[in-house]
């Protein structure tokens, strides 16, 4: 089994079971996503949402494989974490890479994806998501290993709840409707960035991660800024 940290995941259970949310219900989601790695010792984790056509589309990762990961599986819809919100459970897989269930995979995915874990996220006993981890080693994942992640997805369910009980629903729906689009922003400044200097994809996306970081500020906010600058012909702006 991975190692888990039993006293870090009680205190980032507590933390986020009280968290209010009136903070954003997407900026808390993203929070969350970004502690599931160091608290389960991945190498790192994802968060998938349906669309209303019930589309699995990439809402957050935490670094460039995990993206990677999420962006291959919402483009040729087939995958662990796919499979993990169609069944309604958890799936695993030894190495994805070599999985002969997802074929068209390997070919998108970043080196250092090998072995992936998925379940679902629901929302009124339905599935509307998936949460997702990787290793950058093959794994045989363990019953324990698939629990630990049912009960964190539990979590962000009931942050999802609260968020209902707090506003319309259909408000929730318009910010997380707004994360998935601004995904197509980042993705678009990505290539930008690649293309304007000779870039590959994982060194665009920390570029930016970076510089959005050191001016506190949110990477789809900067991305959309970016490509606004390039739209206006801005020969200076460089990330």
């Amino acid at each position: 089994m991975t190692h888990i940290d039993p006293e870090a995941l009680v205190a980032s259970l507590r933390r986020m079971q009280k968290a209010a949310p009136a903070t954003g219900i997407v900026h808390h989601l993203e929070r969350i996503v970004q502690v599931v790695d160091r608290i389960f010792g991945y190498s790192g984790a994802g968060l998938m949402f349906a669309d209303p056509d019930r589309t699995l589309r990439y809402l957050f990762a935490t670094d460039e494989a995990g993206r990677s990961l999420e962006h291959a599986q919402a483009t040729v819809q087939a995958g662990p974490c796919v499979a993990a919100y169609t069944t309604d459970g958890a799936v695993t897989t030894y190495d994805v890479r070599k999985d002969d269930r997802w074929p068209d995979l390997a070919p998108l995915l970043h080196p250092d994806v090998r072995a992936v874990a998925g379940v679902p996220v629901r929302l009124g006993g339905e599935p509307v998501g998936t949460l997702n981890v990787y290793q950058d080693t093959t794994h045989d994942w363990e019953e324990s290993d698939t629990e630990a992640l049912h009960a964190y997805a539990h979590v962000i369910e009931q942050v999802i709840a609260a968020a209902v009980e707090a506003e319309e629903k259909s408000q929730l729906a318009d910010q997380l409707q707004y994360a998935l689009d601004y995904r197509v922003v980042i993705e678009r400044a990505i290539g930008y960035l690649m293309g304007k200097h000779d870039l590959t994809a994982s060194q665009a996306f920390t570029g930016l991660r970076k510089q959005a970081r050191d001016s506190r500020r949110r990477v789809a906010d900067l991305a959309a800024e970016l490509l606004g600058e390039q739209g206006r012909g801005d020969p200076d702006h460089a990330i």
